[in-house]
């Protein structure tokens, strides 16, 4: 019998259901609601501890926990000894120092001296001393962002995704410090049979990240402008070419990456593409 693999995942907030959907997409199914501390999958040797984000890299680090899903911020601040296997691609956004609006910024060298409130003081002070700062950093937890109008500090050093909180708290960007997404961590000595499942899960969430990046297009194209349309269109070694009933033409069937999509197919219409269809993808398989 498979001994199951097990995952932390956070309890509650946007990791928590992005990372639920990056699992149903990969096919695995388990409970998931408010109020579960554990839930076991019914298709894959898995079991889900729903915990804190903070705690999960304890967790993982003490062997209780295989795996674990955190923003890549929260890996690097504990400084726990953990693996980091996979990038997810969801939950970015950046730490960075914010000074009331009003104050003038000129650069780094402005913090020097300043006090600095913060959740992430190990963040926070290798980035200064990189710079050849010492500031007094104030380690505080949650709603840093009023530690300025009520004399805590001179500037704060928190998490910004849209920067509305910074601009309703009367603060303005000045410094990113650290650019974070959400990671996969990993104990660092996982048993043969677990580190298994986890590549199989790697391989899951690689097809499924693929198919995010990719679409599927299909379009007509005359005979003569095929070659020319292929070199726009190399898929994932090179496109189909199926005759249709029409004399002299052809559907061309291949992927394009997302990013390259609105920048080549112009290009592609003025080769001679026609009936241009572009779908998503399910899962992408190399």
């Amino acid at each position: 019998m498979t001994v199951p693999i097990r995952i932390a995942l956070q309890k509650s907030g946007r990791l928590s259901e992005d990372s639920y959907q990056l699992f149903k997409a990969c096919g695995i199914r388990f409970d998931y609601g408010t109020g579960k501390l554990k839930s076991v999958s019914s298709n894959f040797p898995a079991e889900f501890l729903f915990l804190r984000d903070d705690d999960i890299p304890g967790y993982v680090e003490d062997g209780v926990a295989d795996l674990g899903i955190v923003g890549e911020n929260v890996a690097v601040e504990t400084g726990r000894q953990v693996t980091t296997v996979h990038k997810l691609g969801f939950s970015k956004c950046r730490l960075s120092i914010a000074i009331p609006r009003g104050t003038v910024y000129n650069g780094i060298a402005d913090l020097q001296g300043k006090s600095i409130a913060t959740s992430y003081p190990r963040l926070l002070g290798t980035y200064l001393s990189g710079h050849g700062i010492v500031a007094d950093i104030h380690e505080i937890s949650g709603s840093v962002e009023i530690a300025p109008s009520i004399g805590l500090a001179e500037a704060i050093c928190d998490i910004v995704s849209s920067g509305s909180t910074l601009l309703s708290n009367g603060l303005k960007e000045v410094e990113t410090i650290f650019r974070s997404e959400a990671v996969m961590i990993a104990h660092a000595n996982l048993p043969a049979e677990k580190q298994t499942l986890l590549d199989q899960l790697l391989f899951r969430i690689n097809a499924v990240q693929a198919a995010k990046n990719n679409k599927y297009i299909v379009l007509n194209a005359p005979n003569n402008a095929i070659p020319g349309i292929s070199k726009l269109l190399p898929g994932m070694k090179a496109p189909t070419v199926t005759p249709l009933a029409t004399e002299g033409w052809s559907s061309v069937h291949s992927v394009i990456n997302e990013n390259d999509f609105w920048e080549n197919i112009e290009a592609i219409r003025a080769a001679g593409a026609e009936g241009i269809l572009v779908m998503q993808i399910e899962k992408m398989i190399n």
